[in-house]
């Protein structure tokens, strides 16, 4: 593994070029070896890149926060930060509120999840995702989400690539949903309490 190396003042020895050196924690600024390090990208950005996303406040002030919610069911709903039709994935907060499930489903891509309240598991394996955990779910397991009797409230932080699609009890194929169901669902539910379809753009 790669650990940065720490650099007296004219030592007369070069840092990494793409490491910043310091002499010690306390040093400011102005003691950094590079001072180049600190300065940002003069010059111009790939023209086919796509603009960042960047939402201050996922739950923003001035807005009822349950309408963010977009609803799946009487106890499950999500919060969307991000579709991506152009790769097939998608960011939401999943909120599930007391105990409930999200039914048996699979995944042909990666699904990568991050515990923010509460905490759940899945019928099939014996760890429990509780607040800070992180989950990974390889594409092609079936898996049922659960949460237990006594959590009042789960949220999770899901980044999910491809479709989720929901089995029976012997994994045959049963419902699906996707980006583009999702996106859909997201402005139908803006559009009905107000907040226009165009809401999914924040």
């Amino acid at each position: 593994s790669f650990t940065p190396v720490t650099l007296e003042l004219n030592s007369g020895r070069q840092s990494p070029p793409h490491f910043a050196t310091v002499v010690s924690e306390e040093s400011s600024k102005e003691d950094i070896v590079d001072a180049e390090a600190y300065q940002p990208y003069a010059g111009v950005q790939a023209p086919e890149a796509l603009p960042d996303i960047f939402v201050p406040n996922v739950l923003p002030e001035g807005v009822d926060e349950e309408l963010l919610w977009v609803p799946q069911t009487d106890s499950v709903s999500f919060r969307p930060l991000c579709f991506c039709a152009s790769s097939g994935y998608y960011v939401n907060l999943l909120r599930v509120r007391g105990a409930g499930l999200l039914s048996r489903h699979k995944h042909p891509g990666p699904v990568h999840g991050h515990v923010l309240k509460g905490s759940w598991k899945y019928l099939e394996h014996d760890w429990v995702a509780k607040e800070g955990s992180y989950v990974f779910e390889p594409p092609g397991e079936i898996h049922t989400l659960v949460v237990p009797e006594g959590v009042e409230e789960m949220i999770t932080l899901f980044h999910v690539t491809g479709s989720l699609l929901y089995c029976d009890t012997q994994g045959t194929v049963v419902g699906a949903e996707d980006v583009f169901t999702k996106l859909e669902l997201a402005k139908k539910h803006y559009a009905k309490v107000g907040l226009g379809e165009d809401f999914v753009q924040q």
